[in-house]
C-alpha cells in the first residue's frame, strides 16, 4: 500500500516536473523572443528568429510563432491546462521544425525531437481524458457544470496570461517593472488554483490516474 502510494506521488511529480520544464522552455523563448533586446530567462532560441525570417518576409510568421509558444508554454507551465496545451505544442513543434530544417539549422530538430518525446509522455498520461474528443461531446461528463464552478478561476487564469503580453510591451520602457508585471501574472495564474478548491472543484490535477 506504501508502495503503491509512493509510486503514485512519483508519478505525479514526474508529470508536473515535465509540464513546468516544457512550459518554461516554450514560454520563455516566445517571451525573449518580443522581450526588448530579448532581456528574458530562457534556454532554447534563437531568440533572434523574427530577425531571421524577416528577409525572406516571414517577419510576421516569426511573431505568431513566438506568440504561440507564450501562450501554448503558460498553459504548461502553470500546469493548469497540461492535457490542452500538450496537443497544441505537437502542430507547433511542427511548424518550427520546420523552419530549422528550411534554414540548415543543425542540431535544433533533435532537441525538438527531445522536446516532443516528453510532450507525448504527458499526452500518454492523459490518455483517457482524450474520450470526449473522440465522441465529439456523447460524453456523461458535465462539462458545462464544471465550468461554471470554475468559471472565476478560468477567468483569474486568463488575467495571468494576458498579463504576460502586457509584460512584453512594458519591457521597453522599464525592465524591472516588466518582469514585475510576470510574476505578478503568474501570481494571479496560481491563485485560480485556489479559487477551484474553494468552490469545492477537485482540478484534472487532483482526478486524473497516475
Amino acid at each position: 500500500m506504501i508502495n503503491q502510494l509512493f509510486q503514485k506521488k512519483l508519478s505525479y511529480f514526474l508529470i508536473q516536473g515535465i509540464s513546468i520544464f516544457l512550459g518554461f522552455t516554450f514560454w520563455g523563448a516566445g517571451m525573449a523572443k518580443l522581450f526588448h533586446e530579448h532581456q528574458f530567462f530562457g534556454w532554447i532560441g534563437p531568440v533572434w528568429l523574427i530577425d531571421e525570417l524577416e528577409p525572406y518576409g516571414l517577419g510576421f510568421y516569426g511573431r505568431f510563432i513566438a506568440y504561440s509558444q507564450i501562450v501554448i508554454g503558460y498553459l504548461l507551465v502553470t500546469t493548469r491546462y497540461k492535457l490542452l496545451g500538450s496537443i497544441m505544442m505537437i502542430p507547433l513543434i511542427g511548424n518550427i521544425l520546420m523552419v530549422t530544417i528550411s534554414l540548415d539549422w543543425r542540431g535544433t530538430p533533435f532537441v525538438l525531437g527531445f522536446l516532443m518525446l516528453l510532450n507525448l509522455i504527458l499526452l500518454w498520461q492523459y490518455r483517457d481524458f482524450f474520450r470526449p474528443i473522440i465522441d465529439e461531446g456523447r460524453s456523461n461528463y458535465n462539462v458545462k457544470a464544471r465550468f461554471l464552478r470554475t468559471g472565476n478561476g478560468h477567468l483569474v487564469w486568463l488575467a495571468g496570461l494576458s498579463l504576460q503580453l502586457i509584460a512584453i510591451q512594458v519591457s521597453y520602457i522599464n525592465w524591472i517593472a516588466a518582469c514585475s508585471v510576470v510574476l505578478l501574472g503568474l501570481l494571479l495564474s496560481a491563485l485560480s488554483f485556489y479559487l477551484d478548491k474553494k468552490n469545492g472543484v477537485d482540478t484534472p490535477l487532483n482526478t486524473q490516474k497516475l
